[in-house]
């Protein structure tokens, strides 16, 4: 009988740690452009405590395919800014994004946005190019053109893109930023990246993956 009964309480208490483990939310949030970071217990909270989500937008990509974020609904996506005439960190950032990338191939569920800054030059057939040139074939990574203020504005005020420092700023002030931005299936921020820093790509794949675990 008492064997009968430790049995039971034992099946109990793994069940019990196997709900709180799958439960259990290891990477931060970010609700505020000083990315400071806010850890949850459980996936309850996130509703409450959780306000801040990437807006709703529209641009055309590489192939003039609208992309929404309707089109990218429930999953997991990378956003990073640049633009194809930049000789600086740009090259950089593209090249280190392509590490992740090659890794995430078979991901069908993960997508990489690259939104230009440069949108009156970086026109679809020129951002068409730019992917060709750096032998980017996942249909899954789009580079992204449209309104200079929308792109702007969602780079600022729904990425963090610049941080605190840039989100006071308006339109007329010009975008340039390193940092790529890790966004969950619920379009809320979990990581923000150095993306001429190789070794930060390492780091983004391990919490990718965590991602993918606590969305399962």
């Amino acid at each position: 009988m008492y064997r009968i009964v430790f049995l039971l309480l034992s099946s109990l208490l793994l069940v019990s740690c196997l709900n709180k483990k799958a439960d259990t939310i290891d990477l931060p949030y970010y609700n505020e452009p000083d990315f400071t970071p806010i850890f949850l217990t459980n996936t309850s909270e996130m509703e409450s405590k959780i306000k801040h989500t990437i807006a709703d937008f529209s641009f055309l990509d590489q192939d003039s395919t609208l992309i929404s974020q309707k089109k990218i609904e429930g999953k997991i996506h990378i956003a990073n800014f640049i633009f194809t005439t930049c000789g600086s960190i740009c090259p950089k950032m593209t090249t280190n994004l392509k590490i992740v990338n090659d890794s995430l191939k078979n991901h069908s569920d993960i997508v990489l946005l690259s939104y230009s800054v440069t949108p009156w030059i970086d026109t679809p057939s020129v951002l068409k190019k730019y992917k060709a040139k750096n032998k980017i074939t996942n249909p899954n990574w789009h580079f992204l053109t449209g309104s200079k203020n929308d792109i702007y504005s969602l780079a600022r005020k729904s990425y963090f893109a610049e941080e605190d420092i840039g989100f006071s700023k308006d339109s007329n002030e010009f975008l340039h930023t390193e940092h790529f931005i890790l966004v969950d299936k619920t379009k809320r921020i979990r990581g923000i990246y150095n993306g001429t820093l190789e070794l930060e790509m390492q780091q983004m794949l391990d919490d990718i993956k965590t991602l993918e675990k606590e969305n399962n």
